[in-house]
């Protein structure tokens, strides 16, 4: 029989009000002792079986429901302490414990009795990571029993006003865990957004998300489900309201003294493009060869093209080509989309049948060759293909450059990728360079729902040859270059630097398109450009693998130069970026002499190379090939064909990140990101990016663990991210630099 105990359940809001908002971790079970006595030691914290967050946002008012699950693997019945920190201005509705069928609840202790017993947990776990843990709130509870062998589950529910910045309202929650703590296991979550007027924008930079609308754009139902123990970042949700067709949302990040960045996000409504607009030519390009007939394929992209071809406007004119190991087409020309061209493209389209091999070149050149020489019609190119080049031209680069000799006009190009077997830096590069974008099906994925969803987007466009004009604001190094179009239920992320020797506060931003035969403009006034806002430390690093994609693009549009390469090096060395100079190593446990050994990231020309030869020599897998890891997302290694180029390919448009880069695979064994800045692992450090080119500035040396580097918390809470790394870490912090050294035996 199961052994009962009556069960204790004591509450407590500790006040931590020198510690930094946004630094909170992910609820913890932090065990205190067991019964009988253990066997082996305790673990830091009980691992998290499940997260389950339900929130639903009302205005500005949020209402966070959360579920965790708990497992005590050890042979023991345990004590344990429940830490869970909560915002600034939240306040906890409900907490409840299950014992088995029965919900229980508690009592609450002092605010000086739950501080002092968590400062005592947090010296006694020898772990300065837990301190982020506090936010500003701490809420504490006391728990027993958690049986052996068993799962314990805990509700919470607490209610925050989130704040507004020029128009943009941002959630968070906490999935960050300790130094010492078990990772979160799964993570699922819903997110409801009740808006007074339309909720535009909608914008995750740490997960993937699926955002869906109803009752007129006024109730966004966003939602993940993400594998936890490959994430260690909060949950960050931003969205906007707005009245006009198009909404305009920012997000700013800035230190003190230095260039600030700018995430700008660009929304049109989901009943937009609705308008009149010129008519189109469209090209659409389906790949027919034999692997189509798999998995019932051809069958479902037939179907998705039908749906396509009855999305046409009477005055649009259309083509159909069909390719495998030659090209076919529907008509030589373009027909006109009334009910007559409608019909016999659906009739050309049923006749299709998936056999021969895959000639994408030919077919490309085909598709582009169907548009008029002259003339200003929209035009619109979509290419689908499951498969690699193997029939005619197959150098990925001879393909790009044919396609761009065959362009006739302004074409716009979107390929779709379908399956695991397909070339993604091809199809990337062929949609960039010809004003489109890439789209990436997994097998699992319903091809006609994705490629349904894309025609209805395309078949409204809201604005086309967009310009952005900033006012007074100084940008810089602004990514993409060139602005896409804007269709219904799509989204424009523009990242860039800006600088200014004073707050900029009221500015208008003016944005112009075409919609109709004529172009509009549209403002939107009160943006706000900050000498400081330190919120938005994914800025930097998303700003940084826009620019690497873009260099690397240009080195291999015209060749490697000194510069180029440098810029890179730099870049990649200090945010941690994969390039093909800045590559590391795929290390096993405990091989930190290899670690050592290529610590020094940073020289161009041969650390590709070395990384590879240190990898082959050791037995170590090395890819080819991979993209640039879509921060601040976790690194995951991938290449240009197979499963792991389409889920990256993927992820990184999740993030807003369109560029494929070539590289080595990553490992997390000898570098790690925290907040803004990347730390090595060098000489058995984890040392700050930043230290090389800090010059000379005044160092403070403390002993992990000594009553002066808990002092040093205490004054300095920020530095409490970066200490929990180790005990030895080297930082670049206000002007000074932190070295801890590991503790005396």
């Amino acid at each position: 029989m199961r052994p009962r105990f009556p069960l204790a359940l004591l509450l407590a809001l500790a006040s931590a009000s020198a510690l930094p908002a946004g630094l909170a971790g992910q609820g913890t079970i932090v065990p205190d002792r067991c019964r009988p006595e253990c066997r082996r030691p305790l673990p830091p914290s009980l691992p998290v079986e499940s997260v389950t967050l339900d929130t639903r946002i009302e205005g500005q008012v949020a209402t966070t429901h959360v579920t965790q699950v708990f497992r005590n693997e050890t042979e023991a019945t345990l004590e344990g302490t429940y830490l869970f920190p909560i915002p600034s201005d939240a306040s906890v509705s409900e907490f409840a414990i299950w014992d088995g069928e029965r919900r229980l609840a508690g009592e609450v202790r002092s605010r000086e009795e739950a501080r002092r017993i968590y400062d005592g947990i947090v010296r006694r776990q020898r772990d300065p990571g837990l301190l982020e843990y506090a936010g500003e709130n701490l809420f504490q509870a006391s728990i027993f029993p958690i049986l052996p062998r068993s799962t314990k589950k805990l509700e919470l529910v607490y209610t925050q006003v989130l704040r507004a910045e020029g128009g943009t309202v941002g959630y968070r929650y906490p999935l960050g865990v300790g130094r010492g703590a078990a990772p979160v296991e799964r993570v699922a979550g819903r997110v409801e957004i009740r808006g007074e007027h339309a909720v535009r924008t909608v914008y995750s930079p740490s997960h993937q998300v699926d955002v869906r609308r109803s009752q007129g754009d006024r109730v966004a139902a966003v939602s993940f489900e993400t594998d936890g123990r490959r994430e260690r970042r909060d949950f960050q949700l931003f969205f906007a309201q707005a009245r006009e067709d198009v909404g305009l949302s920012l997000l700013t990040y800035r230190e003190p003294g230095r260039d600030g960045y700018f995430l700008l996000l660009l929304t049109p409504r989901s009943d937009a493009g609705g308008r009149e607009y010129p008519a189109r030519d469209v090209v659409y390009v389906l790949d027919t060869s034999g692997s189509m007939a798999e998995d019932d394929k051809m069958e479902k992209a037939k179907r998705a093209l039908a749906f396509g071809l009855r999305g046409l406007g009477p005055d649009d004119r259309f083509n159909v080509v069909a390719f495998s190991g030659d090209t076919r087409l529907m008509e030589t020309g373009l027909v006109r989309a009334d009910a007559a061209g409608k019909r016999r493209g659906a009739e050309f389209v049923e006749r299709l049948r998936a056999v021969g091999g895959t000639n994408i070149n030919d077919a490309l050149v085909a598709g582009l060759e169907q548009f008029d020489r002259e003339g200003d019609r929209p035009r619109l190119l979509v290419f689908l293909t499951d498969g690699l080049p193997t029939v005619g031209e197959t150098a990925p680069e001879r393909i790009v450059a044919n396609a761009q000799r065959a362009r006739r006009g302004a074409v716009r190009l979107f390929t779709f990728g379908v399956g695991y077997d397909v070339n993604t830096r091809l199809l990337d590069r062929v949609a960039a360079e010809n004003g489109g974008t890439a789209e990436y099906v997994e097998p699992r994925e319903d091809l006609e729902v994705k490629v349904s969803s894309f025609f209805d987007k395309v078949n409204h466009p809201v604005l086309t040859d967009l310009r952005l004009d900033l006012g007074e604001v100084r940008t810089d190094l602004v990514y993409p270059r060139v602005l896409p179009d804007l269709f219904r239920g799509g989204q424009v992320a523009l990242v860039g630097r800006y600088r200014s020797e004073r707050e900029l506060a009221g500015v208008t931003a003016r944005l112009s398109g075409r919609a109709s035969p004529r172009r509009e403009v549209l403002s939107f006034s009160g943006l706000r450009f900050p000498l400081r806002d330190e919120r938005h430390e994914f800025l930097p690093r998303l700003w940084a693998t826009r620019r690497v994609g873009w260099l690397m693009e240009q080195i291999r549009t015209y060749g490697e130069s000194r510069e180029l390469r440098d810029e890179v090096v730099e870049l990649g060395t200090r945010y941690g970026i994969v390039t093909p100079y800045t590559s590391y190593l795929a290390l096993e446990p405990g091989a930190e002499q290899a670690a050592r050994d290529f610590s020094g990231v940073g020289a161009a020309g041969g650390v590709a190379r070395d990384a590879r030869t240190q990898a082959r020599q050791r037995g170590a897998p090395v890819s080819p090939m991979a993209p640039p890891p879509p921060p601040p997302a976790v690194l995951a290694p991938t290449a240009t064909t197979g499963a792991g180029a389409v889920q990256a390919s993927k992820a990184a448009r999740a993030q807003q990140e369109a560029v494929s880069l070539e590289g080595v695979v990553v490992a997390s064994a000898s570098v790690r990101t925290v907040g803004r800045k990347t730390f090595y692992l060098r000489e058995g450090a984890w040392t700050d990016s930043e230290l090389d080119s800090a010059g000379r500035l005044p160092e403070t040396r403390l002993e992990f663990g000594s009553e002066a580097y808990w002092d040093l918390l205490k004054r300095e809470p920020e530095l409490a991210r970066y200490f929990a790394l180790g005990e030895r870490v080297a930082v670049v912090s206000g002007g000074r630099v932190y070295r801890v050294d590991a503790a005396k035996p």
